[in-house]
């Protein structure tokens, strides 16, 4: 499957064709409205992440007879109710699987569970949660994993280290424009003030809500005080890290030589030619094990792919067959 490319296939609209309109579109509130089976049969689960660390996620269950149980990452400074992971969790188990999106530590509302802060380097407690929600949750002791930005590039590392254990719990994994280089792709969400803006209030909102639960612990006040991410970053890192620099706390996650080699679960990466936040060049020019297979779109913007007035995205299909694929 390594080198699968569809150029042509999603094909919005014309007053949705620009990439930067369906990246903002993508995490509309509005996609939120109204309520269903979904999120009435929504309960709260903490997470036991290995080494005291303790999660927060949402499982949908179905009344009986699910398909199979769906694991559903968000991308920074998102949550469970990013509009993405909302209409995404809809389609899954209107379909008839069951659905646990987690929340990575510090997102939605579980700031009070660990003292320490997210970082992007935190995959050992990611893959522990991963491995404890289908040991808890699945009744065939296997699941699937679909992750969306940063939630994609965790999902791709729970994916070699899955590959390097031989652990088969993880049927198929789906990642939704996985940054590659995340030094680069903050410098960009820095150069484009709409989307800098966005992350900027989430991140200091976050931090403040930090702070506010660990007064003996933190003092951002400098920190907040930035007006770009990779400033903010460069001081969080030094006063509160032992990563000597913004080049080796960012090496850590990227995704470089022999992160898709040695991948041995099938994994599908998707992203847009028109990502105004990763280049897909980055991924395209990474060498894949055959158990990867790479769909690059000319448009879709970054996690969009929205296709009508209704913004309903255009890889919920793609990702239902790819995990109804045995």
């Amino acid at each position: 499957m390594n080198g699968n490319l569809s150029r042509n296939a999603f094909s919005p609209p014309w007053y949705m064709q620009s990439g930067m309109a369906q990246t903002l579109l993508n995490s509309a509130k509005f996609r939120n409205r109204g309520t269903g089976d979904f999120e009435n049969n929504c309960r709260e689960k903490i997470i036991d992440a290995g080494s005291g660390i303790r999660l927060q996620g949402f499982l949908s269950e179905q009344p009986s007879g699910a398909k199979g149980l769906v694991i559903l990452l968000h991308g920074w400074e998102g949550s469970e109710r990013s509009a993405y992971m909302v209409s995404t969790g809809r389609s899954l188990y209107r379909h008839g699987f069951n659905v646990f999106r987690l929340n990575m530590r510090d997102h939605g509302t579980s700031h009070h569970l660990n003292k320490g802060f997210f970082l992007g380097t935190l995959i050992d407690e990611v893959y522990g949660a991963v491995k404890e929600i289908i040991r808890l949750f699945s009744p065939d002791g296997q699941g699937f994993l679909a992750g969306f930005s940063m939630g994609a590039n965790f999902s791709i590392r729970v994916a070699k280290r899955a590959s390097e254990e031989s652990w088969k719990g993880l049927k198929q994994i789906f990642a939704v424009n996985p940054p590659v280089d995340p030094f680069d792709s903050t410098r960009r969400v820095d150069e484009t003030p709409l989307i800098r803006g966005y992350f900027l209030k989430k991140w200091k909102k976050s931090l403040e809500i930090k702070q506010e639960l660990f007064p003996e612990l933190y003092d951002f006040s400098s920190i907040l005080t930035q007006k770009e991410c990779i400033p903010m970053t460069d001081l969080l890192l030094k006063k509160y890290t032992d990563f000597g620099s913004l080049k080796e706390y960012f090496g850590h996650y990227t995704l470089k030589k022999g992160w898709l080699e040695d991948v041995t679960l099938p994994l599908t990466l998707l992203t847009s030619e028109d990502d105004p936040i990763i280049p897909s060049a980055d991924i395209a020019a990474i060498e894949k094990s055959p158990a990867v297979r790479f769909i690059l779109q000319k448009r879709g913007g970054h996690c969009g792919y929205l296709m009508n007035r209704r913004l309903e995205s255009w890889y919920l299909p793609l990702m239902l067959q790819t995990f109804r694929t045995p």
